[in-house]
């Protein structure tokens, strides 16, 4: 019987053998193993000379439960369209960069050893600005990388991610009146009111793994402006007008006799707060900042959005900034 008259099929199945004819005898060989046997016989590059792409279907959109082919060295893989972006930016994208790319992508509900080592690297693999950790019922996001970087007077060279609270973690007033004696450092804010917001950063992130850095505080006031500053060891403040609005607004200025000097090295805006404005009150509060306005007035952020000030002795919302160490 010619093989041309046997009956035709238009399908084949893994189970079906076909015969193999060689040097030591006829054999046979499972459809599953032809195919595979077939394909090993051509190198990558012969195999997908045969593949004709402009054949295929052609599409204008990806969704999330699209897959993309990679080659790896253990051999082809996929990976889902919604992670090959920031797969490839998390794999190439240089601190820089991270400070300007906004993801939002929860990290989970405590700081890993993984991600310490990163910070530690200074790599900062696995974070970009916005990411969060969801510890107990706060969020506490990444608002920018490096940021104290070689500032101070004693240089910070440690890396380290900056990271506040998006909602205050409770209220307090800067003074028991309304008086700005002393700045910033001379409030009871500094002295007493900040305590229980460094019991609640360290409970979240561990107390080794707080940034302990040098900056250069407010610690004088004269007629209404700062007047004096010295360097103080930091871990945990309140922000200032620049770090959330990427300029002084309330906090006073020269007046053509007295040059203005602000004790700060916290001169630009917030990574965070220059992408995503939203974030510099996404829940509509009212915060207290430590710049001093006048005799009686700090600056705060108002629940409206705008930049506030008020009386040192008003109870307002204590959203402080800090940095996180590997």
């Amino acid at each position: 019987m010619k093989i041309v008259d046997y009956e035709k099929v238009q399908k084949l199945s893994t189970d079906n053998v076909f015969l193999i004819d060689g040097e030591s005898g006829t054999k046979g060989i499972l459809a599953g193993d032809l195919a595979k046997a077939l394909i090993g016989l051509l190198d990558s590059e012969q195999f997908m000379s045969g593949v004709n792409l402009s054949e295929l279907p052609q599409i204008n959109a990806l969704s999330a439960n699209d897959k993309i082919l990679v080659g790896t060295s253990a051999g082809n893989k996929a990976i889902a369209a919604n992670d090959v972006l920031f797969a490839v930016l998390d794999e190439f994208a240089t601190v820089e960069m991270r400070r300007k790319i906004f993801r939002g992508k929860n990290l989970g509900p405590a700081l890993t050893t993984a991600q310490k080592n990163e910070i530690k690297a200074g790599t900062f693999k696995g974070f970009f600005i916005g990411d969060y950790w969801t510890i107990g019922d706060r969020i506490w996001r990444i608002v920018d990388i490096n940021y104290w970087l070689n500032c101070g007077d004693t240089s910070c060279t440690t890396p380290h991610l900056v990271i506040m609270p998006d909602t205050a973690l409770y209220n307090a007033p800067m003074n028991d009146t309304n008086i700005t004696t002393g700045g910033y450092v001379g409030s009871k804010m500094y002295t007493t009111n900040l305590g229980n917001a460094k019991t609640l950063v360290e409970a979240a992130f561990g107390a080794a793994n707080i940034l302990n850095h040098r900056e250069l505080l407010v610690n004088a006031v004269s007629n209404g402006y700062s007047s004096a500053g010295a360097w103080y060891d930091s871990k945990i403040e309140l922000p200032n007008e620049i770090m959330m609005y990427g300029s002084y607004v309330h906090t006073p200025a020269g007046d053509g006799t007295t040059i203005p000097y602000r004790y700060t090295i916290d001169k630009t805006q917030l990574a965070l707060m220059q992408i995503y404005p939203r974030f510099i009150n996404p829940h509509r509060e009212n915060q207290w900042l430590r710049d001093v306005v006048s005799g009686t007035y700090f600056a705060r952020v108002d629940t409206s959005g705008s930049p506030g000030y008020h009386g040192a002795s008003t109870s307002s919302g204590v959203r402080p900034v800090f940095g996180v160490v590997g």
